[in-house]
This record gives structure tokens, sequence and C-alpha cells, in this order.
């Protein structure tokens, strides 16, 4: 791929569609942009912010958060975003690991974080009115894409602890690139993301954002209502989100009717983050006329494979220059269109995990990546991801939870399989269906029949008016587990009836 550090500032626009607008415009773009990301880098730098020193950010969306990214990556740090919401317990435990010598932070309190010092604990940075600007100077982020840990993510953690992976910059330039390449994003286009910047996703479209030199608007994702009617207000061609995001926005506009002619300009609905049930995909289009663009990545591996407005089936195709296969068991290569375990070779691929002593555990960027998933990949090289490829054996047959629930979703609802350890078949399967009316769990072990083999059918059938989610907005496994009473390697025994808003 071609390396395209530095995009003129000119062309890219930053807009504030949150509840508190950036001055009486609303937006910054060209040379007003460029001198906020360097008043902002100098003004940390001042405070003895320097290259190499790796920098927790806390914050929610805003445009002061977007700033602060691009400043610190002007500085040549090392980036460790954490979601606002994140216990402090966890906070703190990821600041250890991570060895973070500063915070930065959107809380009114900037101080008192354990291990960091208070005077390391900086609130986002404002110029004072009687200072004098900066030297006028291009905003390069040349020296970040090449760094060996621009990014310390962490794993959603929905299915066991977060794991610290840590990012080179090359590769998500490389990435990012790949990515504009495949969907196609303009200079015209106006990104409005419903996603939290501080994880993989929105993160990876802040990036989409520089390195494409368009406009990125910064919604109150967290208030549905009021962050779709500002993506309508200023005419977004591209708007990402999670699966259960897009659930609501379709209450949304069943709601307001008329902001979905305001969204007749989207050319892009992307979604990811977990997998996307066949009846939101079928409604969706129905309801707005356009496909949801399915994706396939990693935190890992970045994005993968992804479907496009040309090829919108599936998870598309994969990334050029991005391989995947998919393998059988037995070490063999599956037939097109056969299950089996997803493996990728990617110039996006990380460096390695974090340790618990700080220290990283590399990977061999010439090998296949075992990812854990579980798809397939049929002849037209259309990639198809079920999810987590976590076998069950049940009844001397093998299964696959998350394949599944694929199936089961043709009932019309969103369904998660539980396996807990059961001693006399292998595994109890546990059906739980997201339904907001609460109709009762007979009801739906008769509709859930129709989809599965005699062998596939549940062990108990549970109704939640709707699965807890994690802060990405994935299901969340672990906390629907501990809801039910099913932890790990808890036998099956009788459960009460949830009903809807549980």
């Amino acid at each position: 791929m071609t390396d395209t550090f530095a995009p003129p500032v000119a062309t890219a626009r930053l807009v504030d569609g949150t509840s508190a607008p950036l001055g009486d415009t609303g937006h910054l773009d060209g040379p007003a942009l460029g001198r906020r990301v360097q008043t902002t880098a100098h003004a940390l730098h001042d405070l003895g912010i320097r290259a190499g020193d790796r920098v927790l950010v806390q914050g929610d969306n805003s445009v002061d958060y977007v700033l602060t990214l691009l400043a610190l990556m002007q500085l040549d740090t090392s980036l460790i975003p954490l979601d606002h919401r994140l216990p402090a317990a966890d906070a703190t435990a990821a600041a250890h690991q991570a060895h973070a010598r500063w915070l930065v932070t959107a809380a009114d309190r900037a101080s008192g974080f354990p291990g960091i010092p208070d005077r390391r604990v900086i609130h986002y940075p404002r110029l004072a009115a009687d200072a004098a600007p900066p030297p006028p100077a291009e905003v390069d982020l040349s020296r970040w894409f090449h760094r060996p840990d621009a990014l310390v993510l962490w794993s959603s953690g929905t299915t066991g602890r977060p794991k610290g992976i840590v990012k080179p910059g090359r590769a998500v330039l490389d990435n990012s690139l790949r990515t504009i390449q495949a969907m196609g994003y303009r200079q015209d286009d106006v990104l409005a993301p419903l996603l939290p910047f501080s994880h993989q996703y929105g993160l990876s479209v802040i990036l989409l954002w520089w390195l494409a030199r368009c406009t990125l608007l910064v919604t109150p994702y967290q208030r549905l209502d009021a962050a779709v009617g500002q993506a309508a207000a200023h005419g977004a061609t591209a708007v990402d989100a999670a699966p259960s995001t897009y659930h609501s926005l379709l209450g949304v506009v069943r709601r307001r009717p008329e902001v979905r002619a305001g969204l007749a300009g989207v050319r892009i609905w992307g979604v990811g983050g977990a997998p996307l049930p066949a009846p939101l995909a079928e409604s969706f289009h129905t309801t707005m006329g356009r496909p949801l663009l399915d994706g396939y990545g990693l935190t890992e591996l970045g994005n993968v494979a992804l479907a496009t407005p040309d090829t919108p089936h599936g998870c598309g195709r994969p990334l050029p220059g991005v391989r995947l296969r998919v393998m059988r068991p037995d070490g063999t290569a599956a037939d097109p269109g056969e299950l089996g375990g997803i493996e990728v070779r990617s110039p996006g691929l990380m460096a390695g995990y974090l340790q618990e002593d700080g220290s990283l555990t590399p990977v061999d960027p010439d090998a296949w990546y075992p990812t854990a998933d579980l798809g397939s990949v049929d002849a037209e090289g259309t990639v198809r991801v079920v999810g987590r490829n976590q076998a069950v054996h049940r009844l001397g047959f093998t299964l696959y939870p998350e394949s599944l629930e694929r199936r089961a979703e043709a009932c019309g609802r969103p369904v998660k399989v539980l396996a807990v350890e059961d001693q006399r078949r292998g595994s109890a399967l546990h059906f739980v269906v997201a339904d907001p009316e609460g109709e009762a769990p007979l009801t739906w072990r008769r509709r859930l029949a129709e989809h599965l083999a005699e062998y596939e059918q549940p062990n108990a059938v549970h109704v939640v008016g709707h699965f807890p989610l994690t802060a990405n907005g994935k299901p969340d496994t672990r906390a629907l587990r501990a809801q039910l009473g099913l932890e790990l390697g808890v036998g099956p025994g009788p459960v009460p009836r949830l009903g809807a808003g549980r």
C-alpha cells in the first residue's frame, strides 16, 4: 500500500454534533483544525509528555477527544484508549499492565488515579486566552505510524478476561488504507459513527476520516434520537454501528418517519462488533431500502473482510492483500461453503499480547493467525462468519453454539445459545430469546423447533427483554450467564422465566 502519512489538513473537517457546540460554527476545518491540533500538542508537551510515553486516554466521544488523540499522535506517544465507563479496578489494572506514564481524561477531577502520580493526570488541555498561538505547521502523524507500539488496545472480554493487544503504527496505517480502498471512501463523505471512539471499531473510523480527508461528525451516540437527527441534518453518507444500535435505530425511524428521508443520502450502513442477526438485516433492508454492510475483523488484525455497496452479501470479500482460509479440525482445507476455523494472514496483524508484567509475547508476522472464529468462504470468495469456534459435544454430536444461533434467529428474534456442562449429555444447551413482548418460553420452544435438528433442540428456553451488552454494543455472554444462573461448569437446573425488561 502507498504510505500516505499526512493528508492536507485543509481537506479534513470535524463537526460537533453533540450537545456542546464548538464555537459559533460547530465545525473545524482547514487551518483552524490544524491550529487546534497543534495547540493541544504544544500544551501536552509543555506539561511533560514526550515521544515514546504510554498515555491512557479516557473520555466519551467529543471533539476534544478527537483533537487530543491527534495531538498525542503528533507527539509520537503510545496510545492506550480506555472506555470512560470502565470500572476503576479494571482501568487501574490496564494502566499497570501497559506501564502507562500519563492519563489524559475528560473527567473534572483530574487526580487520584492509582499508579499514576497526580501531576501526570491531565484534563483535556486548552490554550489560555492570552497565550501565544503555536507556530503554523502541518499536522504530521508519520512518526506515530512508524511506532512499534502505536496502540495498546483491549479485547472485548465477552467470553473471558480482556487481553492487552499491541498494534504497530504501520499495521494500523496499512489496514486503514486497505479499508478506504475497499469501501471507496471519498473526500465528500460525511462519517457519522454511532460507536464509542475508545474501542477498536470507533477508533478505526477516526483514522479513516483523517486519511480519507473527509468530514467526521461527532454524534451523541448514546442518545440515539439526537444522534440520528444530527446525522440527517449534516448529510451523513456513512454510518457505522453495532447490531444492537441498528435495532434501536429502526425504532427511531418508525416513530419519526421524517428521519428516514433525512438519511436517504447514506450510501454505507456499516455494521460490526457482533454477528448480524438475519431478521435485523432483512428488516433494515425493507425499512431503509439499503443493506447493512457487515464486516469481519478482530482487534488483533483490524478489518479482515468487508461487505461493500457492490458486494453486500455476507461479510464481503477479504480486503485487498489480506488472505483468509477456512480449515477443518484435522488441519485440511475446508471446501467452499463448508464451516471451519478461520485463519488469516494480514499486514494489519498486531505485534503481540501484553503479559501481566507488561512484557510482550510476539506473534509471527509470516504465520497464519488462528482467529478462533468459525466461518466459511463460498466459491465466489464471500466470507460468512458464524462466531466463535467453540465446539461442544452433545449426545455424540459436535455442535457450534453460535452456528445454532444464526439458524435459530429465523424464529424472528435474536437468540443466544449457552452451553453448560452436563455429565450425562456432554453439554446442555440453553437457548435465550430476546423478546421485549415477553412471550412464554414454551411458545418460543415450538418456534425454535422448526429450525433445528432433533439433536440440536434446547434443553431449556429462557426469555429476556434484551441481552446485556458490553460497552461497545456486543451481547455480554458472561453477564447473561450470571443473569440466568448459568455459570460455566454449573449443571442445568430449573430457571425461572424472566419477563421483559429484566
